[in-house]
C-alpha cells in the first residue's frame, strides 16, 4: 500500500502548512491538572482504564504514548517533549473513542495519501512534498526493527480520524463581523512613524542624598535586601568516565540508537561545488558517523551505570542507618573510592557553582535535607550521578544598614533617576504637543523640547508597515502605542531599560472593512477555524479530565 502511496506524489505541489499544524497539534497541547502520567511497571497491579486502554500496562502506555510520539513527529517534523507528547496522546486517544462511537468509517487509502502530503517530516524548506524525503524515510523502515510500514499506515490512519471528529465537534465555528474587522484592523492597519529616542544614560539630574534618605529607602525596600537562607553541603560523585570500560553493546544495538536520534548525527553535508548533489545512501551515513554514535551509546550507557551506583550507595547509607551525628556516616563516605567534596554554602536560586548547569538540580535535592535527612536521594548530572550530604542550613537574615550602605546609596540614586526620567516624559511630551498644535513639524518639536535639559534625543522615521509585514525596527511595544494613536499624535514615553522612545504617527490607513475584500472572507475563515478548534478541543479536554477522574484509584 505504501509503494502506491508512493508512486503518486512524483510531481511537486503546493501545500499550506502553517494554519494546518497549528490546528492539528497546538490546539492538543494543554494541561490536565489530575493527569497521572505515565506511571513505572510496577504499578500493573492496578488496572486504570483509559477508553480501552490500562494507563498502567507497560504494552498499553507504549501503545499510547508511541503512536502520539509517532503521530507528533510526522506531522511537525521534529519530536516533541515528553509532557506535550501525553497531553497531546490523552486527547488523541479520546477522539478516536467519540469515532468508534458513531461509527466514523475506516480511513481509506486515498485519504491517507493526501495525509501523507501535508505531513512536514516529507516537506522541504518550502513547505513542498519532498518524494527523495520520503523516499530515504522509507528505506530506514527496511531496518528498523521496531516500526514497519504497517504501523505508519495505522497511525496516519488514526490521525485522519482524528481530524475529521475535531472539525465534527467544532462545528463550522462562530465569528462577529465586529471580530474580524478588529483582527483587520490590527493586521493591515498601515503606520508612518517617527520614533525619537531620549537617551537614559546621558541623562544626569543632580539627586541629592542624606541619611535620612538612604535609611527610609533601605526600611522601605528591605525585602530586597534580605539574604535567602542558604545550605552548606558536601557531595560524592559517581563520573560516567568510570563506567565507560563496562558498557558493552551489538552492531544491532548501535543501528538502533542512530535510527533512533537521527538529528544528533546528521548526515554528510553537500560538498557546494559539486555539479550534482550527494546521494543519500542509509548505510554509507551511517558508516560515517558510526564512531560518534558508538561513543554516544557508550556514554549514555555508562550515565546509567553511574546512576545505578550512586543509588546503590544511597541504598547502602540506609541500611547502615546513617545519621547526622553518626560516625558511621564519615566511615561510609571514605569507603567509597570517590572523595567527598565540599561545596560552598548556596542559595536556592543560585545553586552549587561547583555543578554548572546542574547547579538547579543540585540546589532542588539539597533544599531537601536537613539535620533529620542528611543525605540526599542519587540525582543525574551531565557528567554521571551525585549524592548530596548536608552539614548545615544558614537561615535567611536582614543585614544592617551599615553592611549595605554603599550599595543602597546606588539604589537609591537610579530610583530617583527613574522616577525623574518619567517626570521628564510628560514634561518633553506636553511641549512636543504644544508645538505641535503650533504648527511645527514632530522634528522641530521634538528637537525644541530637550533644548535646555541633559537628555539627548535621536531621531528616526520608519518606513510604512503593518503588522502584518512589519520589520525588525518596529518592536511589539510601539506596536502597543500605535493602536491607541491617531494621525498627527504623540505617544507617552516608553521606557526601556536604557532609552525612553516617543511615537508619533505621521499617517495612518486602515484597510477596507467591506466583506467584498478578500482579506475579509479570509481572516474571517481563520478566526472560526481557531474558535472552532478551541470548542473541540475543550470538549476532549472535558472527556479526558472525566475519564482520568472515573479511574483514579480510590484514597487510602
Amino acid at each position: 500500500m505504501i509503494s502506491w502511496i508512493q508512486s503518486t506524489f512524483q510531481r511537486h505541489l503546493k501545500l499550506v502548512f502553517g494554519v494546518l499544524l497549528a490546528v492539528i497539534i497546538v490546539s492538543f497541547v494543554f494541561t490536565i491538572g489530575a493527569s497521572p502520567g505515565v506511571g513505572p511497571a510496577d504499578q500493573q497491579t492496578i488496572k486504570r482504564e483509559f477508553f480501552g486502554y490500562n494507563l498502567n500496562s507497560p504494552e498499553d502506555q507504549q501503545r499510547v504514548m508511541g503512536d502520539a510520539g509517532l503521530s507528533a513527529s510526522l506531522q511537525v517534523g521534529y519530536g516533541l517533549e515528553a509532557e506535550q507528547i501525553q497531553n497531546y496522546a490523552f486527547q488523541r486517544v479520546a477522539s478516536l473513542e467519540v469515532a468508534k462511537k458513531i461509527g466514523l468509517p475506516a480511513t481509506t487509502t486515498s485519504e491517507i495519501a493526501d495525509q501523507i502530503k501535508t505531513l512536514r517530516a516529507f516537506t522541504d524548506d518550502d513547505g513542498k512534498f519532498d518524494p527523495k524525503r520520503y523516499a530515504t524515510f522509507r528505506d530506514n523502515l527496511k531496518t528498523n526493527p521496531r516500526l514497519t510500514e504497517a504501523d505508519i499506515a495505522r497511525v496516519i490512519g488514526d490521525d485522519v480520524k482524528a481530524e475529521k471528529i475535531q472539525k465534527l465537534l467544532g462545528g463550522p465555528g462562530y465569528v462577529l463581523s465586529a471580530d474580524v474587522k478588529s483582527q483587520l484592523a490590527r493586521a493591515d492597519t498601515s503606520w508612518s512613524l517617527i520614533i525619537a529616542n531620549v537617551d537614559y544614560a546621558s541623562f544626569n539630574p543632580a539627586i541629592p542624598q542624606t541619611d535620612a534618605d538612604l535609611t527610609k529607602y533601605f526600611e522601605e525596600n528591605a525585602f530586597r535586601y534580605e539574604v535567602p537562607p542558604k545550605i552548606s553541603a558536601s557531595y560524592v560523585e559517581f563520573p560516567a568516565t568510570d563506567y565507560l570500560a563496562s558498557v558493552s553493546f551489538s552492531d544491532s544495538e548501535v543501528q538502533a540508537y542512530y535510527e533512533s536520534n537521527p538529528s544528533r548525527f546528521p548526515k554528510p553535508a553537500s560538498d557546494p561545488k559539486a555539479l550534482a548533489p550527494i546521494k543519500t545512501d542509509p548505510v554509507s551515513d551511517f558508516a560515517a558517523v558510526r564512531p560518534q554514535v558508538e561513543l554516544a551509546l557508550r556514554f549514555e550507557r555508562a550515565k546509567r551505570l553511574a546512576a545505578k551506583a550512586a543509588s546503590d550507595f544511597v541504598f547502602g547509607l540506609y541500611e547502615s542507618k546513617v545519621t547526622a551525628d553518626s560516625p558511621a556516616l564519615a566511615t561510609f563516605i571514605a569507603a567509597h573510592k570517590h572523595p567527598q567534596k565540599i561545596l560552598a554554602p548556596f542559595t536556592r536560586e543560585s545553586g552549587p557553582a561547583e555543578f554548572g548547569g546542574d547547579a538547579a538540580a543540585a540546589a532542588q535535592e539539597a533544599f531537601k535535607l536537613s539535620k533529620d535527612r542528611v543525605y540526599s536521594e542519587a540525582f543525574a548530572t551531565n557528567a554521571g550521578a551525585a549524592v548530596l550530604f548536608w552539614k548545615d542550613t544558614i537561615p535567611a537574615r536582614k543585614p544592617a544598614f551599615s553592611e549595605l550602605k554603599a550599595k543602597v546609596a546606588s539604589d537609591f540614586s537610579e530610583n530617583e533617576k527613574r522616577k525623574r526620567f518619567v517626570e521628564l516624559g510628560r514634561t518633553l511630551r506636553g511641549l512636543i504637543e504644544n508645538r505641535l498644535k503650533a504648527g511645527d513639524t514632530f522634528e522641530k518639536a521634538a528637537a525644541a523640547a530637550v533644548e535646555g535639559s541633559s537628555a539627548k534625543i535621536e531621531l528616526k522615521s520608519l518606513p510604512s508597515f503593518s503588522l502584518r509585514n512589519r520589520t525588525q525596527d518596529v518592536d511589539f511595544s510601539i506596536l502597543n502605542a500605535t493602536e491607541r494613536l491617531e494621525k498627527g499624535q504623540v505617544s507617552d514615553l516608553l521606557i526601556a531599560a536604557d532609552k525612553g522612545t516617543f511615537v508619533y504617527v505621521a499617517a495612518k490607513q486602515v484597510p477596507d472593512f467591506s466583506a467584498t475584500n478578500p482579506l475579509f472572507t479570509e481572516t474571517q475563515n481563520q478566526i472560526a477555524t481557531y474558535t472552532a478548534r478551541l470548542g473541540s478541543s475543550a470538549y476532549l479536554a472535558e472527556m479526558v479530565e472525566a475519564e482520568l477522574k472515573r479511574s483514579e484509584p480510590p484514597a487510602k
